[in-house]
């Protein structure tokens, strides 16, 4: 292997997921002090010296001297001065994420217990999800955790799709649940489970009896929950295969209030069929088989790469996907 250490130290930041493993050059590895990249972790994520210099735990002067030989290490001004702060230069972004993933791994590799036990582990995750996730899940994951693992807490977030990726790059998200259709190499995805979807509707106001056909699903006022800020859905994709479309009441993000609408008005809503199941069993609701076909629908998990091994992290991914797999308690109101 050939080159100065930064750039065999770039080569290696830049292509984080080459085919052929690249030898270790322990010589040229070991003129490299490696607290550097601890520092230029804490720069990029911080862009400012001062907090930067805080959270590494240094003085000023001593995280300006860093940058400096960032500098010349990297051969690039890496940061540079800008009206809002400072801004990373192109290379320095390319290197931000494999950096930051080489450094979970190495913490990991020198944290990482050889016995993981659940009842002594001390940890907060944060996770993001849909409410409708958190309410099948939620009750039975913190009650198991509260008897197996009461040292973890969980910080509950809503999922954003169009940030999701990001907020796991950035380690502002530990975990992730919900829909996701993308990522990159470096992000790890498992399948919680698979819906289906039913009509959700309350048979005292709109005097029907399940099942509905077309005609009566279309003859009454719709509740559709969107993510997305839009009111438009999969229901109305299906519709318009069959030149057919509905009529919609309210739009809103949040599945929990869905049932409670159902049963004061005479609206219906098309929802995941495990959680309308739970809800017509606990406000004496109806369910009806959508009478258009739908695809079913596929909750994963998704996180960040470097945890992949995290005894603690893999341990609640496990218990996510068993609880999952578990019929929920009737009536989870």
């Amino acid at each position: 292997m050939t080159g100065t250490p930064s750039r065999l130290l770039c080569r290696a930041a830049e292509s984080p997921s080459s085919a052929t493993p690249v030898a270790i050059d322990h010589i040229d590895l070991s003129r490299i002090d490696l607290n550097l990249l601890v520092a230029l972790d804490a720069l990029l994520d911080e862009r400012s010296v001062t907090r930067a210099a805080a959270r590494v735990g240094i003085g000023q002067s001593a995280m300006s001297s860093s940058l400096a030989r960032l500098r010349r290490l990297f051969d690039d001004e890496l940061l540079t001065r800008a009206p809002d702060g400072m801004r990373p230069t192109p290379r320095a972004l390319r290197i931000a994420e494999p950096l930051r993933s080489t450094l979970r791994q190495v913490q990991a590799l020198v944290h990482r217990e050889e016995q993981f036990d659940p009842a002594t582990v001390a940890r907060t995750f944060t996770v993001s999800l849909p409410d409708s996730v958190e309410a099948l899940l939620g009750p039975r994951l913190i009650a198991q955790l509260r008897r197996d693992a009461p040292g973890i807490r969980l910080l509950l977030r809503s999922v954003d799709r169009t940030r999701i990726l990001d907020e796991l790059d950035a380690d502002r998200v530990d975990l992730a649940i919900g829909l996701f259709s993308e990522g990159q190499l470096h992000h790890k995805q498992r399948l919680l489970y698979r819906d289906s979807y039913v009509v959700l509707f309350n048979a005292a106001l709109i005097g029907l009896e399940p099942p509905i056909g077309l005609d009566d699903y279309l003859r009454f006022p719709h509740v559709l929950t969107s993510l997305r800020e839009t009111a438009h859905g999969v229901v109305d994709d299906a519709l318009a295969l069959i030149g057919r479309s509905r009529t919609l009441a309210v739009t809103t993000p949040r599945f929990l209030v869905v049932p409670f609408m159902v049963r004061a008005a005479p609206v219906i809503a098309t929802m995941h069929a495990r959680l309308a199941t739970s809800f017509a069993s606990a406000l004496a609701l109806s369910v009806s088989p959508v009478p258009v076909p739908l695809d079913d629908v596929s909750v994963s998990m998704l996180w960040h790469a470097s945890y992949d091994h995290d005894p603690a992290h893999r341990w609640l991914r496990e218990l996510l996907v068993r609880l999952a797999h578990e019929p929920p308690a009737p009536g989870i109101i």
